[in-house]
């Protein structure tokens, strides 16, 4: 029987083989169609939301003050959207934020005699938490030194992608809610978003922050700090602006601190009096609350070698040097005047380094000392105020108080090879004729002397034809010089002009014996053009006196430095680029920094850092471009300067923003490769050398930059040609604006 049941199931198997092996009967019908099924919900279209963005500007998170309890009893909340820019450059809601940190400060009013009239106070670090409090989806996050901290619990809408709430689903209120806080004061928040990518995964380089809100809780009403005397366009006037941002919304694109918190309202969140410490700390050596810090680093490079900054200031802040004048205060006090209205000791010793208001050192010649803020006000008015103790403005008016008007030039041939030149200058001082028999000397405290000198057809300015004005009476009113030369070099055009540094005090030009500290300004000279081989014909002009060859402008310069005279007052009194190329051209050769030094990292007996020359790299020619090139990378030397990784250290923007010098939309390079100015060689002392490399030398300053340029064509120092007719080298080709690799793409500065 078991055998038999077997065989039949064999059989039956080997039957349904051979049938559908073999069969030529017809397929089997396909059955009825079923019943369609329930459509499932339709997906986002895409680039409705994204989850990267190419910069942290695309980044964009929005507070509304109805969306945020941070202020009394009720329990905290905080609602906000996430928008980023997909491909087509739209702003769409972002998804997927994990992580973000609240900052949230208010205003409170200083109940002591000491300190500023209102205070910031830090919601969390009040409350003992830290200085700010971390949102994720989960209600815990891991703090900065590895701890698993508390969170808000974060929340994303899924009806609303792109809005996320925070609630707090620990025990009591949120840290960064001021439970007896006032909700009529100004209370501003801030948010920080993390691990934000860009579509490969790589993590946005800049921090990704709200613009802070300013607002009053109890009426929902947007705020303005009265404390805010700093805006942050003032500190980017030197550290260089983020671009991308909104029209308003300024951000600072490079300062080292915390990797740059990009805003003053940022800043104040942590430096605020709760962190504030001892000035007088010889191992801290400074006070970090914002106001008396930030007096302190941009003070400490100038008075570093007195010995006057200590600790941690000395090795965080020795090496900043402020580019503008230190008694300027509204170089960056641009917003109200709480700096002269507000005076209190804590900021004043953030500057004033040697002053001890404990004992009394260094406060006036009376050596007062001053136990609270009380008194301050009663003597810092009127003459004692720090705009006018300052001198804050007068340069600006003093530098017009002694003014040369060229009158005229004549040449007279002296029969011997030799021509004299004879200048005849309208002299006046504080807005009067000088008495006749004044000479200039004792108001001059630098140079003195009338810049001369040829210009080419094609606006070259050649130096060579330059006299003093020392010594010289005045008479009627006027000054006249005379000066003998070759005749060869009194032809065409010629420019005339004045580098002369004069003694100033109380917006008046003074003899600089009447005064113990007086002001340095230049004086004003209009610089004026004449066609020695016919008055009759206009003059040509140097190319630097072309604002269309020209892109740097003076206005550029001073947006950091205040001014240009302050900056060469060891050698020069000048204000214009005008005056500065006669020295600063593409005609004189020769350099009083030939090499490049760099900080080796070790420092001698007495402490000084160690400087070496770096092998290979020399310059040998004066031309404005190159110099100040050199000068901000810190390949000339001086407060900006290389490190042993050659790094540079001291300037205060970014180096690839180009636009923190040149002009706004500057285009550098002219229809046919060379330089907009139209200058085709620089001479050096053995020849004359390629300018559009020379330029890209100035800063890139590798072996293999150098073999770069010469494999493009370029006429390098140390191999100079002997013709100032150079071919131009075809850097254009790849580095022009607009070019893959154009000047205006891979320096393009502000971040991005």
């Amino acid at each position: 029987m078991k055998k038999n049941k077997i065989t039949l199931l064999a059989m039956a198997l080997f039957c349904a083989i051979g049938v559908s092996a073999c069969s030529d009967g017809e397929d089997g019908k396909d059955g009825a169609p079923g019943e369609p099924g329930v459509p499932g919900t339709p997906g986002a279209p895409a680039g409705s939301t994204v989850d990267a963005v190419a910069t942290a500007a695309d980044f964009k998170l929005t507070l509304q003050p109805a969306d945020i309890v941070v202020v009394g009893a009720d329990d905290f909340s905080i609602k906000f959207t996430a928008t980023g820019k997909n491909a087509k450059g739209d702003d769409v809601p972002f998804t997927g934020l994990d992580k973000v940190a609240l900052y949230v400060t208010n205003q409170v009013a200083n109940t002591t005699d000491s300190g500023a009239p209102m205070l910031w106070s830090n919601n969390a670090v009040a409350n003992e938490f830290g200085s700010s409090m971390y949102c994720t989806p989960t209600g815990k996050a891991t703090a900065r030194g590895g701890a698993e901290v508390n969170a808000c619990t974060l929340v994303e809408d899924p009806e609303n992608p792109g809005t996320y709430t925070g609630t707090w689903e620990h025990d009591g209120n949120a840290p960064v809610v001021a439970a007896a806080g006032d909700p009529n004061s100004m209370f501003r928040v801030m948010v920080r978003t993390y691990n934000v990518t860009d579509a490969n995964g790589e993590s946005i380089s800049d921090k990704l922050l709200s613009t802070p809100l300013d607002f009053i809780p109890a009426t929902g009403e947007m705020a303005v700090s009265a404390k805010d005397s700093v805006s942050s366009a003032a500190c980017a006037q030197c550290h260089s602006e983020l671009m991308g941002y909104d029209e308003g919304d300024t951000r600072i694109a490079n300062i080292g601190a915390h990797h740059n918190y990009q805003k003053v309202e940022n800043c104040i969140a942590c430096h605020n009096p709760a962190y504030a410490t001892d000035q007088y700390d010889p191992e801290k050596g400074f006070n970090a609350n914002f106001n008396a810090m930030i007096h302190t680093i941009h003070v400490a490079g100038h008075v570093a070698p007195y010995g006057w900054v200590k600790g941690e200031a000395l090795e965080e802040f020795g090496d900043v040097h402020f580019p503008a004048e230190l008694n300027e205060c509204t170089s960056c006090h641009d917003n109200g005047n709480q700096w002269k209205e507000n005076v209190y000791r804590e900021a004043c010793v953030g500057c004033h380094l040697t002053v001890n208001f404990d004992t009394g050192e260094g406060h006036s010649e009376f050596q007062l000392p001053q136990a609270d803020d009380s008194q301050c006000m009663n003597c810092h008015i009127g003459n004692l105020s720090p705009e006018v103790v300052h001198k804050v403005g007068n340069r600006a008016i003093e530098q017009e108080q002694l003014v040369l008007d060229f009158q005229g030039v004549t040449v007279t041939d002296n029969g011997d090879g030799t021509s004299a030149l004879t200048v005849k200058t309208k002299v006046t001082i504080n807005g009067a004729a000088p008495a006749d028999g004044t000479v200039l000397d004792p108001y001059i405290t630098m140079a003195g002397n009338l810049l001369i000198g040829n210009i080419e057809s094609d606006g070259t300015p050649i130096r060579g034809l330059s006299m003093s004005a020392k010594g010289v009476a005045i008479t009627g009113g006027i000054l006249t010089t005379t000066k003998s030369f070759d005749s060869a070099r009194l032809t065409g055009s010629i420019y005339v002009t004045a580098d002369m540094l004069v003694c100033a005090a109380g917006g008046e030009v003074i003899q600089c014996a009447d005064e113990t500290r007086p002001s340095k300004v230049a004086v004003s000279s209009p610089v004026k053009y004449y066609n020695l081989d016919d008055p009759a014909v206009a003059a040509t002009e140097p190319r630097m006196a072309d604002p269309d060859r020209v892109t740097v402008t003076e206005a550029k310069c001073n947006s950091c430095h205040g001014n240009l005279t302050h900056v060469k007052e060891a050698h020069h009194g000048v204000t214009e680029f005008t005056q500065c190329m006669d020295c600063h051209n593409n005609r004189y050769p020769g350099s009083y920094h030939g090499s490049v030094e760099y900080d080796t990292g070790e420092v001698d007996a007495d402490g000084n850092p160690i400087m070496a020359v770096l092998e290979g790299v020399t310059f040998d020619n004066r031309d404005l471009m190159t110099v100040a090139h050199r000068f901000h990378t810190g390949n000339f030397g001086g407060g900006i300067y290389l490190d042993k990784n050659l790094e540079t250290v001291g300037y205060p923007a970014l180096a690839t923003d180009c636009q923190a010098c040149h002009k706004d939309g500057a285009t550098f390079f002219a229809a046919d490769g060379g330089l907009t100015s139209g200058k085709r060689s620089i001479q050096v002392n053995t020849g004359y050398i390629s300018p559009v490399a020379e330029t890209c030398r100035s800063c890139h300053i590798s072996a293999s930059a150098l073999a770069h340029f010469e494999s493009n064509g370029a006429t390098v120092n140390g191999k100079a040609d002997t013709s100032a007719d150079l071919p131009v080298e075809s850097c254009a080709t790849c580095h022009a604006e607009g070019k893959t690799y154009g000047v205006d793409k891979v320096h393009a500065g502000g971040g991005h």
